[in-house]
């Protein structure tokens, strides 16, 4: 996950600092995010995903069959 974050960052040209801010974060939160040395809550996935552009889906299994999903965030 954290790789992900980092490198749609990147690929929006965007510091830790800028997407912190866009995201309602601190930079040490996007540095953890990234760097996996702690694992985001769901509200900071949702904030870091819409800062990217990114839609945001939580689907709960059981077995092979989604028994609930949630959408959330994503380009506008």
């Amino acid at each position: 996950m954290g790789a992900l974050l980092a490198r749609e960052r990147a690929s929006l040209g965007l510091t830790q600092v800028q997407l912190a801010k866009r995201a309602g974060m601190t930079q040490a939160a996007v540095s953890r995010s990234e760097t996996g040395s702690s694992s985001p809550g769901m509200r900071s996935l949702q904030r870091l995903a819409a800062a990217l552009g990114l839609g945001f889906t939580l689907v709960l299994q059981r077995g092979d069959q989604a028994i609930c999903e949630v959408a959330g965030g994503g380009p506008s």
